[in-house]
């Protein structure tokens, strides 16, 4: 997925202060946020583009400006800093009306004191330092969710940290109001898929709908063959093709039929604007083939995938793709499917049947036909590829009834210890942190599905800044969790959100 899907999107900026230090210091309060702004939209480590807001110091200031951010369609989110000390009071109407994502940046103009030249017309005017601790008061007074960066405004680490904000906020803007439709309906007798699609929809924004098979065929056969063709040119650009898919090879007629159905499934999801869906290969009637290599580039192209019916990893896989446009890595539908129990170390075999999405290949995939021994239909057209390597995320999203859980593990993703000629599907072989026993036993305590949105484009930052926006609960399994501490703290998290949420 490409950096497009930021183009018209932006976060406002808006400056705190107060009448109390008179119209030149206002002046120059303006002066210095117009320029912070300025370079913060200039800056090459942010993607969205940055829009300075005239200063506010009123309650009526203050009020109208997020009233403003909630009507304005491309306004994703707001930055606030106070450059001077701004009274919280001021900021409650206005905090308690935004329905967008907040960064409070606790930065000052200047980078260092002016050891020479200092006095109290300057201290009078930087007063980052206390006026921001005012403002994170009322915050907290409010339990409003928000994300605190604390640096210089030219420091990397502090750019790099609004990145991640920035990215996170962006796949809530694109969640909000986001169509997925389900071709066919959830595994049959499978718990962790199912869920209360209402309830999903007041706490993300998303809607999701079932379409029968047929209606995904129609689309399918009005394909033309000039389109099939003009297709599989592309595939053959693109991917390498075992001998039997090539022109004269004896399964052409079966890439032919991937090809079309991938042009039928780009078809039904422009039309409807859908931005994700699911399959089942329980429910194919009609297709000659479980969609292998179209969803594989459907993926790749952005789309939210989730198999048998799996809407909730649809819809986490399309926030994670929009959080890694433009970003190295790439990032994939996922399962663990398999272990590896070895004395050189315990490791995770993650695959599906066809659908892993070429974005995380560490080579050209191959085009291959195979098979599939499941769903009696005919054999799929699938990528077959090695992951990449390095850190990476594995990312679920279960129902729990009365709440959401977002569950990360950070992983580190490794090369087979042996090539896997006879696996005819993608794949990727990992060691969930803190290590394996550890990792393995803490997702299953949390719930944790055996889908997930699969990345190594992005960090636990990025998944715990969605959290918070979606004011869902966030638990993460990392270097430094340990079995105990993650047993506590899903106990910890049961009574907090029974208390803090209540019967909905």
């Amino acid at each position: 997925m490409n950096t497009d899907i930021f183009a018209s999107l932006e976060v406002w900026f808006v400056v705190g202060s107060q009448h109390l230090y008179g119209p030149e210091a206002l002046e120059q309060v303006a002066a210095n946020g117009a320029k912070i702004a300025a370079a913060l939209d200039q800056s090459p480590q942010l993607p969205v583009q940055v829009v300075f807001k005239p200063i506010v110091t009123t309650p009526e200031e203050v009020y109208n400006v997020c009233q403003a951010a909630n009507s304005a369609a491309d306004c994703i989110g707001l930055i606030f800093w106070m450059h001077t000390f701004s009274p919280a009071k001021m900021w409650i109407a206005g905090l308690q009306a935004l329905q967008k994502p907040f960064a409070q940046l606790h930065t000052q103009f200047n980078a260092e004191i002016p050891w020479a030249t200092i006095d109290m017309d300057f201290m009078n005017l930087n007063q980052t330092a206390h006026g921001g601790r005012e403002f994170g008061y009322i915050g907290a007074r409010l339990r409003a969710a928000r994300k605190v960066i604390v640096g210089h405004w030219q420091d990397a680490e502090v750019l790099a940290r609004l990145d991640v904000w920035m990215r996170a906020a962006a796949a809530w803007h694109d969640m909000q109001g986001a169509r997925f439709a389900r071709f066919g309906d959830n595994m049959r007798e499978v718990a962790v898929t199912e869920g209360n699609k209402v309830s999903a929809q007041m706490q993300f924004g998303y809607a999701v709908n079932g379409y029968g098979v047929g209606d995904l065929v129609e689309k399918v056969n009005a394909v033309t063959e000039t389109a099939v063709s003009d297709l599989i040119a592309v595939y053959e650009d693109s991917y390498t093709l075992v001998p039997a898919l090539q022109a004269d090879g004896a399964r052409r007629q079966s890439l032919r039929d991937a090809a079309r159905i991938e042009l039928g499934m780009r078809a039904f999801l422009e039309e409807g604007g859908f931005k994700g869906y699911t399959d089942t290969f329980q429910d194919l009637h009609g297709l000659k083939q479980l969609p292998g290599v179209p969803s594989q580039r459907l993926m790749a192209d952005g789309y939210g995938f989730g198999a048998e019916g799996d809407w909730k990893t649809a819809a986490l896989l399309r926030a994670m793709k929009v959080m890694s446009a433009g970003l190295a890595g790439g990032t994939s539908f996922m399962e663990d499917y398999t272990y590896h129990f070895s004395a050189n170390g315990d490791k995770v075999l993650g695959a599906h049947m066809l659908e892993i999405c070429p974005s995380i290949a560490a080579a050209t995939p191959r085009l291959e036909i195979h098979p599939l021994g499941i769903g009696g239909k005919e054999d799929p057209v699938r990528l077959v590829f090695d992951s990449q390597t390095g850190p990476a995320i594995n990312a679920s999203v279960i129902d729990l009834g009365s709440r959401y859980r977002l569950i990360v593990n950070t992983v580190d993703v490794v090369p087979t210890d042996e090539p896997l000629p006879r696996l005819p599907v993608a794949r990727a072989l990992w060691v969930p942190q803190p290590n394996f026993k550890e990792g393995v036993a803490a997702w299953i305590l949390a719930g944790g599905a055996h889908h997930t949105g699969f990345s190594l484009s992005l960090t636990a930052e990025h998944m715990e800044d969605f959290a918070t926006m979606a004011g869902v609960e966030y638990l993460l399994i990392d270097e430094h969790s340990t079995l105990a501490e993650i047993k506590k703290e899903l106990k910890w998290n049961d009574v907090y959100y029974h208390l803090g949420l209540g019967i909905r």
